[in-house]
């Protein structure tokens, strides 16, 4: 006689379901071999049935649908579009390259204007405006002897760039590299000086005395400090918790840029604003230079992010010093090709007439 069950025990006392269809099976089909306890081979097991003799599988039904598709050979999966075969394969291979338009419809798109906004070198430092490295200086004279490569003889091309240091800095070097690029490559272009424009600058801090550059917001998070901390009295302002927030994340080992994007701080300037700043400065150029092909900017990371992130739907990440986000503005204005890290995505273009009453 078994024991009484134990509701309290963990253990079962009944057979697990698996367990309990391989015994329902094994009662079906009756071994004949007995030797390893399956009742038969795979291939089925010969039982008498009346008077003669058939044959029943006992292969798992999981198992012989698997054979059976193994056995059957399928065509492969393809689609077509626009009179051509695409298959999955093709698909993998290509997914996160730039995906090129069918050559008849890049003939048949019009561009007005290609903007390339274009971040700084390396710097010495962001705590001040100390101007680019050696190296960072290299980089952009690198990257403008690239961009004259790429440019068209006859082009017209307006550089323009955020009125600091390193963003200064980093536009003149991208003028003496492509004047070098388009003497080495013999290109008739017109590349005119660089000039600060505001809409390009980088995003802001409100403090005591208004809006203001984030490095520059920084010299007067830092001294502020320094004087509440030798005179130890009262508390801080609110400015200047949200910014001692903002660089303790770098501090910490994180991302600032990141924190801005995705966490409301209400004293830096929302990063959709600064998106809407780009646009109305480049629908300025354009409306002032109808003639030009092209606009090179060169400009700070947190911005780029921004237009990065609202174009894509996305954060990228951060851009490396010289890296470039290229838009293409269409015929009309109305929309434009935004790529950066061979991600290309059509926005609609905001109009340059709409922007709400509520921005600074």
């Amino acid at each position: 006689m078994s024991a009484p069950h134990d509701p309290r025990k963990l253990d079962r006392y009944e057979a697990p379901n698996y367990l309990a269809k391989y015994r329902e099976r094994q009662g079906a089909a009756p071994a004949t071999n007995g030797s390893n306890g399956r009742g038969g081979n795979s291939s089925g097991t010969a039982v008498k049935a009346g008077a003669g003799t058939a044959t029943v599988d006992d292969t798992p039904l999981y198992l012989r649908r698997f054979r059976e598709r193994g056995a059957s050979t399928a065509p492969a999966a393809t689609v077509e579009f626009d009179g051509a075969t695409f298959t999955p394969a093709l698909a993998e291979a290509t997914r996160g390259k730039e995906v090129a338009a069918p050559v008849e419809r890049r003939a048949s798109e019009k561009f007005v204007c290609e903007i390339s906004i274009i971040r700084h070198g390396i710097t010495q430092g962001y705590s001040t405006d100390a101007g680019l490295t050696p190296m960072g200086g290299w980089q952009a004279h690198r990257r403008g002897h690239e961009l004259a490569r790429r440019w068209d003889a006859g082009d017209t091309v307006r550089l323009v760039h955020a009125d600091t240091n390193r963003a200064r800095q980093t536009a003149v070097q991208l003028y003496n590299g492509a004047q070098d690029g388009m003497a080495m490559w013999g290109k008739d272009i017109t590349l005119t000086e660089p000039v600060p424009i505001p809409e390009l600058r980088n995003f802001g801090v409100w403090t005591p005395d208004g809006l203001r550059d984030v490095t520059s917001a920084f010299r007067q998070y830092q001294s502020t400090m320094e004087k509440l901390e030798r005179m130890a009295v009262g508390d801080r302002p609110r400015w200047l918790v949200e910014i001692d927030r903002f660089y303790r994340v770098q501090l910490g080992g994180g991302d600032p840029i990141q924190t801005w994007l995705t966490i409301p701080l209400m004293y830096f300037e929302p990063p959709a604003l600064c998106v809407r700043r780009f646009w109305r400065g480049f629908h300025r150029l354009i409306a002032e230079n109808p003639g030009d092909q092209r606009i090179l900017a060169a400009t700070h990371s947190g911005p780029m992010r921004a237009f990065a992130t609202w174009a894509h739907g996305y954060d990228p990440g951060e851009p490396l010093n010289t890296e470039e986000i290229r838009v293409k503005l269409r015929e009309g204005g109305q929309t434009a090709f935004v790529s950066y890290r061979n991600r290309v995505t059509e926005v609609n273009v905001p109009p340059p007439d709409e922007f709400p009453a509520w921005e600074s």
